[in-house]
């Protein structure tokens, strides 16, 4: 009976990689199966993700892939945060968020808009051993996210900010936030403007943490600033541009959810298959039914579909090409595809995929996110649509 690992290669083209990039690849994986894997079930019913791990994720490169050697980075690619996301989540998908969190949101905008000082001092730090989280959302500003409220006012050589962000992912662990306020919430998009925050800076908190449905392991939970005071430096790009660093930020933050979500499809796909080939019924393994299998077949092209995808617009955003429709389709497409391929995982385990003794009802709990944050299905779908027929 082939194990795990050799089903994995089955859904894993070397075709499209260089050897540097497969060797990464196996190298992530390996570390998930050997390291990860033995918590996950555990940190899912806890809610807590292992600090040791989470140490092992900096000690191999992993929260730093894109940041420059000279800051202590990995100096790699885009592609290769994907590819780290990716085998992350096969594995567990709260993993596969905190790194993906770290890398295409959080440094990503330090390496795009910080300017010399301000790389100077954080990116070492987010290569070697701070987390980071990303606060956008708030309680009335959602997909609609320039409606935020959150304000900021000058006042001598601090800003002061008072306001509350929700479902921030990382903020447990996260010593770093690259924060959203408004410097006129009369202005619109145009007061927008973006913040370095440091955790201990006074007068911000960490509060109340979500009890979620999936990716249970990853902290999600609100940021309170009250009479927050944050140096003017630390103002990230341009008063009243924190909108542009907000989009063009999350366009790339979606195909690491992309990313995400085929991890998690294939991870379900792996023991469903596995599954499907010890479990007997009728004198014979249910993988000898042609039902069983046209479904096992279904499931593989349908991972193999969105992994193109998401590899394509990888491939694009490191080549500098317009990547935003691709993002956006990777996204929608790959968390329908995780939602569908985890729902028929379980039903190939019968009763038992029902139950949290088996692995992959927990998969079908960690897809289901992938259709909301970082932009749900349906800014997706108009995001594609404005841009295939223009604005309306």
């Amino acid at each position: 009976m082939p194990d795990i690992a050799l089903q994995a290669s089955a859904l894993a083209p070397l075709t499209t990689l260089s050897d540097d990039e497969i060797l990464f690849r196996d190298n992530v994986r390996q570390f998930a199966d050997d390291k990860i894997r033995p918590h996950v079930k555990e940190m899912d019913e806890k809610g807590v993700f292992e600090k040791d791990i989470i140490h092992e994720f900096f000690r191999l490169g992993l929260m730093g892939i894109e940041i420059p050697e000279q800051f202590g980075g990995s100096g790699a690619k885009f592609f290769e945060a994907i590819l780290a996301v990716e085998e992350l989540s096969r594995v567990d998908a709260s993993a596969g968020v905190i790194v993906d969190v770290q890398n295409t949101l959080v440094n990503n905008a330090l390496l795009r808009w910080g300017n010399p000082e301000q790389k100077k001092r954080y990116l070492p730090k987010m290569a070697n051993d701070t987390c980071g989280a990303y606060a956008l959302s708030e309680a009335g500003s959602g997909s609609d996210a320039f409606a935020l409220q959150t304000k900021a006012e000058l006042r001598g050589g601090n800003y002061v900010l008072n306001g509350r962000k929700l479902w921030i992912t990382n903020s447990k662990e996260a010593g770093v936030f690259v924060l959203f306020a408004t410097l006129d919430p009369g202005a619109g998009y145009k007061g927008i403007t973006a913040f370095i925050i440091e955790k201990n800076f006074p007068g911000f908190s960490v509060g109340k943490k979500e009890d979620k449905l999936g990716i249970r392991a990853s902290s999600t939970c609100e940021l309170i600033l009250e009479d927050c005071r944050v140096p003017r430096e630390n103002v990230l790009g341009e008063p009243g541009k924190g909108y542009k660093i907000a989009i063009e930020t999350l366009n790339e933050g979606r195909i690491g959810i992309g990313a995400q979500m085929i991890g998690i499809a294939r991870g379900a796909w792996e023991f469903a298959s596995k599954y499907a080939q010890e479990r007997k019924q009728f004198g014979k393994p249910i993988a000898d039914f042609q039902g069983i299998q046209f479904q096992i077949a279904q499931m593989a092209t349908e991972i193999e579909a969105a992994r193109l995808m998401v590899y394509n617009a990888a491939r694009m955003k490191d080549a500098d090409v317009n990547f935003v429709k691709e993002a956006a389709m990777t996204k929608l497409f790959a968390s329908q595809v995780a939602e569908r391929v985890t729902s028929l995982a379980i039903e190939i385990y019968g009763g038992y995929g029902f139950t949290k003794d088996y692995p992959v009802e927990k998969y079908w709990r960690d897809a289901k996110i992938g259709k909301i944050y970082e932009g749900t299905s349906n800014m997706q779908l108009a995001t594609i649509a404005k841009l295939l027929l223009g604005a309306r």
